[in-house]
């Protein structure tokens, strides 16, 4: 009887120290991402772009540190600065469109803003396929009391004012999918089921969604399966760690390689744009970091 316990005894420990290795050698992977050199050859099976807000540098300087890297985009650039990305051979894999009239808080769904918005899109639309890009940012606006069947309505009436121009300039408008829990409060598009049921209500190829990973996350979690199960209506991705928004490293919740994965299996063609703010000193050094985390085999 005693053989026999020491026998079960050792065969538990074996089993623990093969638990632990394992656990070890996949932390091991994580961590290797940080000691990759600037430059170094990336797989290609991901597109990488980078959002310029979260770098506290020029323009020009962030264009010169990504290509090292090896991003071809800088996301969320104005048409006023795509000369600044041309002079550096980039692309915005993202377009901005900030203006005075309108933005997250005030967007599509309210019938009020359509006119000004039909007017600013229409430039938008013109500069972004004028610079030979593709993908132009849109928000749905704060709900403001709307039922969500009433802010598809609303956002679907206004879209398709634009949709056709959109069409003829080869331009695909790309409604993001944010928070309403945390950054932004009582924004509409702020579930997958909602920006789908958008999509298929406006009926065009040339509106689609961008899936900001952090954003989904908070609402939703499920970040896998409904990259699965909607990748047909997602036109790029946004990265950022959960919780705090900061480096996609080990700190965070979220496990990137496994998304980026299932990103790819999708067929996904478009790009995947780091948006974490930099918590560390040396905020290159972390966008280095996660595009490598990034860069699955």
């Amino acid at each position: 009887m005693h053989e026999e316990n020491s026998r079960r005894d050792m065969i538990k420990k074996v089993a623990t120290m093969a638990l632990a290795s394992t656990a070890l050698s996949s932390l091991s992977e994580r961590v290797a991402a940080h000691d990759k050199a600037v430059g170094e050859p990336l797989k290609g099976k991901i597109n990488h772009s980078v959002c310029a807000w979260c770098y506290d540098i020029p323009l020009a300087d962030l264009c010169v540190a990504a290509k090292k890297i090896g991003i071809p985009s800088i996301d969320l650039v104005d048409p006023k600065d795509f000369a600044i990305l041309k002079k550096h051979d980039m692309i915005s894999a993202m377009v901005a469109s900030n203006g005075p009239e309108w933005g997250i808080t005030r967007g599509f769904n309210n019938p009020a803003h359509h006119d000004k918005l039909e007017t600013y899109f229409r430039h938008y639309i013109d500069e972004t396929a004028k610079a030979g890009f593709s993908n132009l940012i849109c928000f749905s606006g704060n709900r403001n009391g709307l039922s969500d069947e009433q802010g598809i309505e609303n956002c679907t009436k206004g879209l398709q004012r634009i949709i056709g121009y959109a069409e003829k300039k080869k331009v695909t408008l790309v409604m993001e999918l944010l928070n309403s829990k945390v950054d932004h409060h009582d924004y509409q598009c702020d579930h997958t089921a909602w920006g789908v049921a958008l999509c298929k209500s406006v009926g065009s190829e040339n509106f689609k969604l961008l899936y900001d990973i952090y954003h989904m996350q908070i609402m939703e979690g499920d970040v896998i399966r409904n990259i699965r199960d909607h990748h047909q209506y997602i036109a790029h991705y946004h990265t950022g760690g959960v919780p705090g928004r900061h480096e996609i490293d080990e700190t965070q919740e979220l496990y990137y390689p496994a998304i980026m994965k299932a990103i790819y299996e999708t067929g996904f063609k478009g790009h995947v744009a780091q948006e974490f703010i930099p918590s560390r000193p040396d905020k290159l050094a972390s966008l280095n970091n996660a595009v490598h985390i990034c860069d699955i085999a």
